[in-house]
């Protein structure tokens, strides 16, 4: 299948004695670099793919030993081979399971034909780490293989750290040097048609199964390349799943439902790693099936069912500085589009102007989400960011337009333990002077600590039976539905009753 392939003996006959390995192509550095990190650091943490559950520690370097040596120079001698004799343009034709299959008929080849001594257990390593290194992106595949793992946080080449179940951990994975970190960050920003160089050091970027990737490089970051990937589950989650996670009550999460279901428009408010892109995608799923979304990200994260949905993504300048496509110029472009309802993936700039007049413009039913720590600091942030795009309108006038434009704010938090909860579901009621007044229909009490050290609470329904938004209810005949799950979830109510 590979035209190189015929002088495949020859070749290995020249490279059985002391001589070094024969020089590898600048066009495979990358994955020679990748491929001879990986088994250093997986052979001492339980990150192989039959052990990828197991909670990794930070070993040190002495713990590598004689055998992690002897594995690099295994490792450099079988893949110098293995690139010596493969035609990578030939390869990069072929279906993902086929390629792995021929890399690892060749491989098996170069082993035995150098007689090279080796366990099954670590031939299959090898094979896999080899496999991952030239499809794949090397020693982060087993972490990105990993469902449990929600980021994944590269500090330079020899610091890596993961987050599980809400805990930042440092893990056993190391690259093998800054050129090869920049190499397997290339690599990721290539498929999206971006580039990541000391001249353009910042990127942001996805995976194909849509996760979020930011890129910083030297001479920004000092300590070598810093990659960060935001990882999405395989399964995207639901609002039944929260639930059983403790991140809403079932009362709150018929209270969200009939939220989305009723186009109010929807902010959702929260701190880094908080849930909001997760309750946004939550939300989204009650939309009607025959509405015309569109959808606006930096980089395209979010997951919609619905099948009459337009995606959009901003794009950043060129190397000369031209091209670039701002939010703003797709939230604007938007309005063109004929949308039923707009979605931000985050707001962090002069777009929430625009968004807000989408709102206010018959877009009934618009979403978007923003950093804040609470309902009221996001309104005060809206007015910052709407202030700092240059429009010289009078506070008052833009507070009005706020009130005027969003329905219902969530707030998502991460708390101290790691957990994520949406502690406040607040609505906007008006103004009453120059302040914007609002109600907080739901909330999450904290009550305590566990024997784990995991807070305990409870989410609540303030009292309030008929909120704003129950006009709105009533339209689309979900009224009793959101006074029953208001009421349900009245705690004050249920134990003065019960006493």
């Amino acid at each position: 299948m590979f035209g190189k392939r015929t002088n495949f003996d020859k070749k290995l006959g020249k490279q059985q004695g002391n001589e070094p390995n024969p020089p590898v192509a600048q066009d495979s550095q990358i994955i020679t670099t990748a491929s001879v990190e990986k088994k250093a650091e997986d052979s001492v943490q339980p990150y192989s793919h039959e052990k990828s559950q197991a909670q990794t520690e930070e070993v040190s370097s002495s713990a590598l030993g004689k055998q992690n040596e002897q594995y690099f120079s295994i490792r450099s001698v079988v893949f110098s081979a293995l690139i010596d004799s493969l035609d990578l343009s030939q390869l990069a034709t072929m279906e993902g399971e086929a390629a792995r299959e021929e890399i690892r008929d060749i491989v098996l080849e170069i082993v035995a034909l150098k007689s090279i001594v080796m366990s099954i257990a670590d031939q299959e390593e090898l094979l896999d780490d080899i496999c991952d290194d030239v499809l794949g992106y090397g020693p982060l595949e087993p972490l990105l293989a990993r469902d449990d793992i929600s980021d994944i946080m590269i500090n330079g080449s020899q610091k890596c750290y993961i987050e599980v179940n809400g805990k930042v951990k440092l893990t056993n994975v190391r690259l093998r040097d800054d050129a090869h970190l920049m190499n397997v960050c290339q690599r990721i920003v290539s498929q999206v048609g971006r580039r990541v160089d000391e001249s353009s050091p910042i990127c942001d970027a996805r995976l194909p199964d849509g996760s979020r990737v930011n890129v910083i490089a030297p001479p920004l970051a000092i300590d070598g390349a810093s990659l960060t990937i935001r990882k999405f589950k395989k399964d995207k989650l639901t609002l039944p799943q929260l639930v059983k996670f403790g991140s809403i009550s079932p009362d709150g999460a018929e209270v969200l439902r009939i939220i989305g279901r009723v186009r109010a428009n929807v902010l959702i408010s929260g701190g880094t790693g908080s849930g909001k892109t997760t309750l946004l995608n939550c939300l989204t799923a009650f939309i009607e099936t025959d509405e015309r979304i569109i959808t606006c990200e930096d980089s395209a994260e979010l997951q919609l069912q619905q099948p009459h949905t337009v995606r959009l993504e901003t794009r950043p300048p060129n190397i000369e500085g031209e091209g670039e496509i701002t939010m703003r110029d797709l939230v604007k472009n938007c309005l063109r589009m004929r949308p039923e309802r707009i979605i931000v993936g985050e707001v962090r700039g002069p777009e929430a102007f625009d968004l807000l007049q989408a709102m206010n413009t018959g877009h009934d039913g618009s979403m978007g989400t923003l950093h804040a720590n609470s309902p009221r600091e996001a309104l005060s942030r809206i007015e910052s960011m709407i202030t700092m795009g240059g429009y010289s309108l009078p506070s008052r006038t833009i507070r009005e337009m706020i009130v005027s434009s969003i329905d219902v704010i969530v707030q998502a938090t991460r708390l101290r333990d790691g957990s994520r909860r949406s502690t406040h579901i607040t609505e906007v009621l008006g103004m009453e002077g120059e302040v914007i007044v609002t109600q907080d229909v739901f909330l999450y009490d904290i009550t305590g600590e566990d024997e784990k050290g995991d807070l305990t609470g409870q989410h609540r329904s303030t009292g309030i039976t008929k909120p704003k938004f129950n006009e709105r209810a009533r339209y689309y005949n979900e009224e009793a539905n959101l006074v029953a799950a208001l009421e349900s979830a009245n705690i004050e109510h249920k134990e003065m009753v019960g006493k």
